[in-house]
């Protein structure tokens, strides 16, 4: 553990209840910030309805903080586009944002498409899955943001109410505390103090995240932490106690998957940092589209049964920094996505911070 580390957790940690809505509200009118809130969505119509509920009587119709609550849907085959709608939220399929750039299945892609259909110069990511939570999930993200224009990423982090029976539990996760934390503290030992780094809920601002590269799939998180701390130096991140959380679990052979991912992720980004570019696109701008790696799993059809290796892609892709992107029609970058000449014109407008290159 770096001294780094911990100076930063002392400085850079906060909690939910240190950051009322009216102080919100009054910091977000000051800076004339406009705020998303974006639902990445699969399959999630058990779930998705009270989450959007519950976000958009609070912050949207409750008290004027959230300017617009989208659920991205990425190719669900239920009825969670019908629940979202009909809670309260503006609904877009991923494949139909920007379908001149392909589509990807997975939660990166999901957030990756938001920005061209959203506005908000701060956005707010909170799972679809979850069981357990309230408003307080997005008000706690927000605060940082809000409060001080160097802090950049914020991730919550909160005790996992497990569907094992059990009490509530600071435990990260399986594929956290496996794979995600001893990275951490290998190989980027000043992040080993972030509690919960894979972690659904989290806000950042926009101009950074059009400018890193975006896995299409799991890795997103983890991704955009490396990324942020990497450009913009270990204080341009900061973390916030949700409380407790719950949410439905995966099963252990998608986990397998999810690590991969992760190891891909990582191992892109640490080969970045040591080469005289220094910059996680420098390494990996290469490494878009090669072969895509497989999983071996095997499993037995029942006690005693015969066993079946089952062979799965790796997805590895990752989509290019945003405001890179051309617009619909044109070979050059514009500015990338919709709502990214409002967050540029708004940061130079207030006072944003400008992102150098900082090792983290």
């Amino acid at each position: 553990m770096t001294a780094r580390a911990r100076s930063w957790f002392t400085r850079r940690t906060s909690a939910a209840r240190d950051w009322p809505v009216a102080e919100l509200i009054a910091a977000r009118e000051r800076s004339g910030s406009r705020i998303s809130v974006i639902i990445p969505a699969r399959d999630e119509q058990a779930t998705i309805g009270p989450v959007v509920s519950a976000l958009r009587t609070a912050l949207v119709d409750g008290a004027p903080l959230v300017d617009e609550l989208v659920v991205i849907d990425s190719d669900s085959v239920d009825a969670t586009a019908d629940a979202a709608r009909a809670a309260g939220a503006r609904v877009i399929t991923s494949a139909a944002i920007r379908p001149d750039l392909g589509s990807y299945p997975g939660k990166g892609e999901a957030i990756w498409k938001s920005q061209f259909v959203t506005s908000g110069d701060l956005l707010v990511f909170v799972d679809a899955d979850l069981t357990h939570f309230g408003p307080h999930f997005v008000t706690g993200l927000l605060g940082p943001l809000l409060a001080d224009p160097q802090v950049l990423l914020v991730k919550g982090f909160y005790d996992r109410i497990l569907d094992l029976g059990d009490d509530p539990t600071p435990d990260g996760g399986r594929v956290t505390e496996l794979v995600a934390r001893p990275l951490l503290n290998l190989w980027w030992p000043d992040l080993a103090r972030v509690v919960q780094p894979l972690a659904g809920e989290w806000a950042v601002r926009r101009r950074v995240l059009e400018s890193v590269w975006i896995p299409t799939g799991y890795g997103v998180e983890l991704a955009t932490l490396l990324d942020t701390c990497s450009i913009a130096g270990l204080d341009a991140v900061a973390q916030v106690d949700l409380g407790s959380r719950a949410h439905r679990h995966q099963a252990v052979h998608d986990l397998g998957v999810m690590a991969a991912e992760l190891l891909v992720v990582a191992d892109r980004r640490r080969t970045a940092a040591s080469t005289e570019e220094g910059s996680p696109g420098a390494a990996t701008a290469v490494l878009r589209e090669p072969d895509e790696p497989t999983l071996s799993q095997f499993r037995r059809t029942g006690p005693g049964g015969v066993g079946q290796w089952h062979v799965r892609p790796v997805p590895i892709a990752e989509r290019p920094p945003a405001a890179g992107v051309a617009a619909p029609g044109q070979t050059g970058a514009h500015g990338g996505a919709n709502g990214a000449a409002h967050g540029a014109a708004h940061g130079a407008a207030h006072g944003a911070v400008h992102i150098e290159e900082r090792a983290c």
